[in-house]
Parts: structure tokens; sequence; C-alpha cells
């Protein structure tokens, strides 16, 4: 398994930006994904996830934020995030745990300048 994500960039506070996390290998269910992200000198810390029932949860710096969805056809789980503000700053990563074990996605740079 391996999970690719994308979607970051630089951003303005106020904007918005969409990550993508596309995982391939042999995988049936996309419920448990999480994302992540690490700010400088910080501990990585989750901010949102599909549950393994299916349920959403945020962290609560981002809940009426941040959306967090998934396509099991294609495998990818999106994050959607509006009203971006600059602690919002961050490497964000996804992660996925399939058949007992852990998969991060490589990262992907999140920048809101002020």
């Amino acid at each position: 398994v391996q999970l690719q994500a994308s979607g970051g960039g630089l951003v303005q506070a106020g904007g918005s930006l969409r990550l993508s996390c596309a995982a391939s290998g042999r995988i049936f269910s996309i419920n448990g994904v999480g994302w992540y992200r690490q700010a400088p000198g910080k501990q990585r810390e989750l901010v949102a996830r599909i549950t393994a029932g299916g349920s959403r949860s945020y962290a609560d710096s981002v809940k009426g934020r941040f959306t967090i969805s998934g396509d099991v056809v294609k495998k990818t789980v999106y994050l959607g995030m509006n009203s971006l503000n600059v602690d919002d700053t961050a490497v964000y990563y996804c992660k996925g745990t399939w058949w007992g074990s852990d998969y991060w996605g490589q990262g992907t740079q999140v920048t809101v300048s002020s």
C-alpha cells in the first residue's frame, strides 16, 4: 500500500485548499484514514479522520472549517480546508491502517500568509 498526498500550496488567510490522499494497492476501505499536520517545532497532530465506522471526527481547531471526505472507488480521501489562517501552516500528512500496518503519505506543505 502506498499513499500519495497532494494539493498543498501557498494561500492567503481566509482562503481555501483541498488536499488529496490517493491510495494504491490492495485496500477495500478508506475508513480509518486520517489527516495529520506538523508545524515547525511542534508535534504532529491529528486534524481529521474517517472513523472505523465511517463517521467523521475533527480536531477542535478545525471544526466548522475543514471537511474530510472520501471516494472508495478512487481510493482517495480529501481534506477540504476553508477559512484558513496562519496557524494552519504545516506539512499535512495522511495515514491509513490496513492489514495491521500504518501507512503514511509523504506530506504536502500548506502555507497560509497573513
